[in-house]
């Protein structure tokens, strides 16, 4: 499963916004503002590109554009109250591991098939992992060692409740 460039370029260049805001308080009127054109270099993303993603980040209340001489972008909520979930949602980059669409009748010809539940789980368990990471996470180094197996052995089950 892959998310896209949407995706990961909304969230590089957020996590490349907030470590530039790292040293203030994220009291959205304190910082320096970001330019685009200094987050567009230091990620190696297109200018043009970031302009389209931020219109849907500051829409989405991710973050505030500063007009003018030295305007950029700032935060538009504390690093820890940004959850990567919240980017990828706002820059509509859904996630999904099925080929399933949204109320279609199934994966095959109209039919679900057999692998639908696993896929549409893992799905959930990225979702859930998503929501859990914070961009002070990331800036902070937390993530490593942040997956996890699950608990204890799953139990066979029997022929008659499969």
């Amino acid at each position: 499963m892959r998310l896209s460039t949407r995706g990961r370029y909304a969230v590089m260049a957020m996590v490349e916004l907030a470590a530039r805001q790292r040293g203030g308080a994220c009291d959205t009127g304190r910082e320096r503002p970001v330019s685009l054109a200094e987050i567009a270099q230091a990620q190696q993303l297109s200018l043009a590109y970031l302009e389209q993603l931020f219109g849907n980040l500051r829409r989405g209340g991710l973050v505030a554009s500063a007009r003018g001489p030295g305007g950029g972008y700032r935060l538009g909520r504390p690093p820890q109250e940004i959850a990567v979930a919240d980017i990828v949602n706002a820059v509509d980059e859904p996630i999904r591991a099925t080929r399933c669409e949204e109320g279609s009748p199934g994966c095959l010809a109209g039919e679900r098939c057999l692998t639908h539940d696993l896929w549409a789980e893992l799905g959930e368990h990225i979702r859930l992992f998503l929501t859990s990471v914070t961009l002070a996470d990331i800036v902070a180094g937390g993530m490593a060692g942040r997956a996890t197996a699950p608990l204890g052995p799953r139990p066979v089950l029997s022929e008659a409740a499969q």
